[in-house]
C-alpha cells in the first residue's frame, strides 16, 4: 500500500476488520455518516437500531457469539450521552465495546457551542481509555483500542473522531499489529505449595469465573476438575463453562440468596478452595470474605491482582486460568473428596430449594421453556425478579447460553440482547426473558427485530410492577409506591411493531406458543401473564 492514502475513518474501520468485527450498531448522525460509510466499506456492517443504548447491546451479543471486540457508534453530543449506560455495563461486566462518537473539530469548538462537550471527560471514569482521533494515528489509535479492550480484564474504550479527521486524507502504512501475550503459569514455591494442598484436600470447592471463558481454558477446567473430583460453583456469567447437569456443578451463585444459604456453608466447610479466573463483581454481599484464608487454603487463580477485597486467599496468582490448572495437575495425585456425602446434600438441597412443579407462575414459566427449547439455545435475561429465579432455574449446556447483566445489572438489555445473539447465530434458537418494565423501556427495537428480518422469541413476565422492587418495600414493611404501572397488551404491541404476538395464562399455552414461535419467520413476544406477589419465597 506504499504511496497511497485513505481517509482515516478508512484506516480505523480496516483495523476493526482486522480484529474480527463484522457489525457495529447505533444511531448516526451527520457527524459520523463518514465513519458509518467507512465501516462499510470495510467489511462492516451497520445495523440502525432505535436508541444508542439498545444497540450497546445488540453489540454486546454479537461478541458473545463472535468473540471479536463489540462496536459502538453515536454521534455528537446527545448520542454520546445516550451511550452512557451501556459504556458503564460494558466496564462492569468486562465487555471488549469500541466506542466511536462524532465530534466537533476542535478549531469550531473555540467559537461554536451547540451541542458542544467534552465527550472524553464523560467517558473517562466509565471506560479502559479514551482517544481522540487523528488522521495520521488513526491506525495505531484503533489497534491500541482493541488491545486495550480485549486485554484481561476486558471493557470499552472509547473513540472520539472529530468531523474533518474522519474525511481528511493520509498515507497508507503497514505497522505492525499488536500481539496477543503468551499465556503464563505459576512456578517455584508457590505452585509446590499449591499442588501439596491439592494433594491433601479432601473436601475441595471451586468457584469459577469469567476469565476462563477468556482464556479459552474450558476443556482444561473440565479434566482438571474431574480428575480430583472437585465440585465447582459458577459465576452468572460463567453458568454453562461445564454443562450444568454435569455431576460436580452446583450451579451459579452470588444473586439468590436461597441459592447461597446452601452453597456458603459448604465453601465454610471447604479444606480447599480454588478462585478459578473468578471475578466477585458480579457478586453480592452474601459473597463478601466467604471463606477465612487463615485457617482454609483458598488459592485465587485471576487475570489481575486483587484491588477490590471482596474476599482473600492465601496464595495469589495472577495467571492464565488454564495454563495455570495444567501446571498444578502435572505430578499431582488425585483422591476421593468430600466424604460424607456433603456435595451430595448440597445438590438435593438446591433442588428442594427451587421447585419447578407448579401449576402456573414464574418458575412454571421458565421450566417449561427450559423443558420446550432445544439444546443449543441462546438466551437472554433482564434485570429483575424473574432474572433471580431464571439464572437458578434456566440450565446451560455451554458457556455464555445465557447472557445478561450481571455487573452493572440494568434493566433493558434482554431485548436488544437476543436481537444481537440471533443476528450472528441465525441458525440457532434465540429467546430473551424481560419484564414488562424491562419491555417498555426498549419496545421500540422489537421494530429493529422486524427490519433486520430476524426472529428471536421474547417472553415478557407480565405482572404489572417493578416485583422485586416491590417485594423488598414489603420484606422492610414499607407502604406500597411507584412500583406499579399499566396492564398493557404485549401480544398486541408484537403484531404492531411486525411480528407475532400471543399471551398465555397456562404451561400448555406458553408450550404451544413456544412451538409456534420457534417454527415462525418473524419474532414472537409471548405475554406470560402472572399474578402480583408471585415471586413471594421463590428465592
Amino acid at each position: 500500500m506504499a504511496g497511497t492514502t485513505s481517509r482515516a475513518a478508512d484506516k480505523l474501520a480496516r483495523r476493526l476488520y482486522d480484529a474480527g468485527c463484522r457489525y457495529a450498531f447505533g444511531m448516526p448522525g451527520g457527524e459520523v455518516l463518514t465513519l458509518v460509510d467507512a465501516l462499510e466499506a470495510a467489511g462492516i456492517r451497520f445495523v440502525l437500531a432505535k436508541h444508542e443504548n439498545a444497540a450497546g447491546f445488540m453489540a454486546e451479543a454479537v461478541h458473545h457469539c463472535d468473540g471479536a471486540p463489540a462496536i459502538l457508534v453515536a454521534t455528537v453530543g446527545p448520542g454520546a450521552l445516550n451511550c452512557v449506560n451501556v459504556v458503564a455495563n460494558a466496564e462492569q461486566d468486562r465487555v471488549p465495546l469500541i466506542v466511536l462518537t462524532g465530534c466537533v473539530d476542535a478549531d469550531d469548538a473555540l467559537t461554536y457551542t451547540h451541542q458542544v462537550l467534552d465527550h472524553q471527560a464523560v467517558y473517562r471514569p466509565i471506560t479502559r481509555a479514551s482517544f481522540r482521533l487523528t488522521a495520521e494515528g488513526a491506525d495505531i489509535a484503533a489497534d491500541k483500542a482493541v488491545a486495550i479492550a480485549t486485554t484481561p480484564r476486558c471493557g470499552p474504550v472509547h473513540i472520539d473522531v472529530p468531523i474533518s479527521v474522519a474525511d481528511a486524507s493520509a498515507p497508507d502504512r503497514d505497522l505492525p499489529k499488536n500481539r496477543a501475550a503468551v499465556p503464563v503459569a505459576p512456578a517455584g514455591e508457590d505452585l509446590v505449595k499449591a499442588r501439596k494442598w491439592l494433594a491433601g484436600a479432601e473436601r475441595p470447592v471451586a468457584i469459577v469465573g469469567l476469565d476462563v471463558l477468556n482464556d479459552r481454558s474450558e476443556d482444561t477446567l473440565r479434566a482438571f476438575l474431574e480428575r480430583f473430583s472437585v465440585p465447582f460453583i459458577t459465576t452468572y456469567k460463567a453458568k454453562g463453562v461445564l454443562p450444568e447437569d454435569h455431576p460436580l456443578c452446583l450451579g451459579a451463585a452470588g444473586l439468590s440468596p436461597r441459592a447461597d444459604a446452601i452453597l456458603l456453608p459448604l465453601v465454610s466447610e471447604a479444606d480447599l478452595i480454588l478462585a478459578i479466573g473468578y471475578d466477585p463483581i458480579e457478586m453480592r454481599t452474601g459473597w463478601r470474605d466467604p471463606w477465612d484464608p487463615s485457617v482454609q487454603n483458598v488459592v485465587d487463580i485471576a487475570a489481575v491482582p486483587n484491588t477490590h477485597y471482596m474476599h482473600q486467599a492465601t496464595l495469589n496468582i495472577v495467571a492464565d486460568t488454564g495454563a495455570t490448572l495444567a501446571a498444578l495437575a502435572e505430578g499431582t495425585p488425585a483422591r476421593e473428596t468430600w466424604p460424607g456425602g456433603g456435595m451430595q446434600a448440597a445438590l438435593a438441597g438446591l433442588s428442594d430449594a427451587f421447585p419447578v412443579d407448579e401449576p402456573w407462575g414464574p418458575s412454571a414459566i421458565i421450566s417449561e421453556t427450559r423443558a420446550t427449547m432445544p439444546k443449543g439455545t441462546l438466551a437472554s435475561v433482564d434485570s429483575g425478579a424473574h432474572r433471580i429465579l431464571l439464572s437458578q432455574l434456566w440450565t446451560c449446556d455451554a458457556p455464555r447460553g445465557l447472557i445478561q447483566s450481571t455487573g452493572l445489572c440494568t434493566m433493558g438489555c434482554a431485548v436488544p440482547m437476543a436481537i444481537g445473539s440471533k443476528l450472528a447465530r441465525p441458525d440457532r434458537p434465540v429467546i430473551g426473558f424481560t419484564g414488562d418494565a424491562g419491555m417498555l423501556m426498549v419496545a421500540g427495537e422489537l421494530s429493529t427485530a422486524a427490519e433486520l428480518g430476524v426472529a428471536p422469541i421474547f417472553v415478557v413476565f407480565v405482572d404489572a410492577s417493578l416485583a422485586l422492587i416491590e417485594l423488598k418495600q414489603r420484606q422492610r414493611q414499607l407502604p406500597n409506591a411507584g412500583v406499579e404501572f399499566g396492564h398493557h397488551d404485549f401480544a398486541a404491541l408484537g403484531r404492531a411493531l411486525g411480528g407475532n404476538g400471543v399471551a398465555v395464562r397456562s404451561r400448555t399455552e406458553l408450550r404451544t406458543a413456544l412451538n409456534e414461535a420457534m417454527a415462525a419467520d418473524r419474532f414472537t413476544v409471548i405475554a406470560a401473564e402472572i399474578e402480583r406477589e408471585s415471586y413471594n419465597g421463590r428465592f
